[in-house]
């Protein structure tokens, strides 16, 4: 080899995602320019490609460092990984609107992977095996739309290329011989689809979305797809913000909510409260002069409107239950699928690996 060192690539997946932070906190590890972001980690020392995946649940980094395989000493290698690590966590930090709290935390927080573990993420990602809701079309549109951003902007090289485009095809391939991203209904989609059955639902109404979680979240997407404005309250103002921040909607603080309570045509209730949020002595007041209707689904498990508040003029409640058959139908088919998807990623991870380690040659 001339003399040459040979060199050794190191593909690293940090990501923070749903599962392990709300999605109202995700909003402030979200990078406001993803293009300028991956210009900045390509400028750590060793790292020579970039792309990066930021969806309303995840934001994940992609890079490929390069170690040379010469006389080095390997305890040196071992200590440039970590070095190259902290780097990509300094850097993140610099570009996001993390809180102390948050970068404090930060160690706890983020999922690093290497190698192996990063092929086998993508594809259970692509294959729609890791998203909020099994199956859906978003988290394989989001890699495919990152992939194609980072390579025009020459962020992703020859190693991430290979890598993303295997694993595009892969899950194409995964998904249409199983059946996983057909007819995929999220809970926003029931819910949505019953409220529109029940009272109509368009641009005129005036929409709330009280809750910041994953139900809340569901809901929020359904609405933006069929363009529908809504505003968003929780207990707390800052996971309003948080939340709408990734997901749309216009934030409000929640006793605001209740003072105009009256406004709302459609109320839909989706939080983890563990008491009534909505009583009739809370609303009793603002709601006895409405003169048009206002219909409320209650999402939460267990139940936070409570029942009394029918007793009010023009109040069509609606609970859960009255949805959870159907969406629960499709999630069951969902699942009883995933054993076949993950049959498949066991016969191509391998097969993929091989083909990554060709091009280190």
């Amino acid at each position: 080899m001339n003399g040459l060192a040979q060199i050794s690539f190191d593909v690293t997946n940090a990501r923070v995602t749903f599962k392990n932070v709300p999605i109202h906190t995700l909003s402030k590890f979200t990078f406001k320019d993803v293009d300028a972001a991956c210009a900045e980690f390509k400028k750590i020392p060793g790292v020579e490609e970039c792309v990066i995946i930021q969806t309303t649940s995840r934001v994940e980094i992609f890079t490929v460092s390069n170690i040379e395989i010469d006389d080095s000493p390997d305890a040196r290698r071992a200590e440039g990984k970590t070095l190259v690590l902290n780097q990509i966590k300094e850097t993140w930090v610099s570009l996001s609107s993390l809180e102390q709290i948050n970068i404090d935390h930060f160690d706890q927080t983020l999922e690093v992977y290497k190698g192996d573990d990063v092929y086998l993420h993508l594809l259970r990602l692509a294959s729609g095996l890791d998203s909020v809701v099994i199956g859906k079309q978003e988290a394989f549109d989001g890699i495919v739309l990152s992939h194609a951003k980072a390579k025009s902007s020459g962020a992703s090289g020859n190693v991430l290329n290979k890598l993303f485009e295997s694993v595009i095809r892969l899950a194409l391939r995964m998904r249409d011989t199983t059946g996983i991203s057909k007819d995929v209904v999220s809970l926003g989609d029931v819910a949505v689809k019953l409220v529109d059955e029940k009272a109509g639902l368009d641009s005129k109404k005036k929409v709330l979305v009280i809750g910041t979680g994953e139900s809340a979240a569901m809901l929020a997407k359904t609405l933006n797809k069929k363009s529908i404005a809504f505003d968003v309250t929780s207990r707390i103002l800052e996971r309003a913000t948080g939340f709408t921040t990734i997901l749309g909607g216009t934030p409000l603080d929640f006793n605001d909510v209740l003072a105009g309570f009256d406004k709302y045509d459609i109320i839909f209730v989706a939080t983890t409260s563990d008491y009534f949020l909505i009583t009739f002595d809370r609303i009793r007041l603002v709601m006895e002069e409405k003169k048009k209707g206002t219909l409320i689904l209650d999402l939460s498990d267990p139940r936070t409107v409570d029942e009394g508040i029918t007793a009010l003029p023009g109040i069509k409640l609606l609970f859960r239950d009255q949805i959870a058959e159907i969406y629960e139908e499709s999630v069951k088919a969902r699942i009883g699928i995933v054993p076949a998807v993950e049959k498949i990623i066991d016969k191509e991870l391998p097969v993929l690996s091989a083909r990554m380690r060709r091009l280190e040659i």
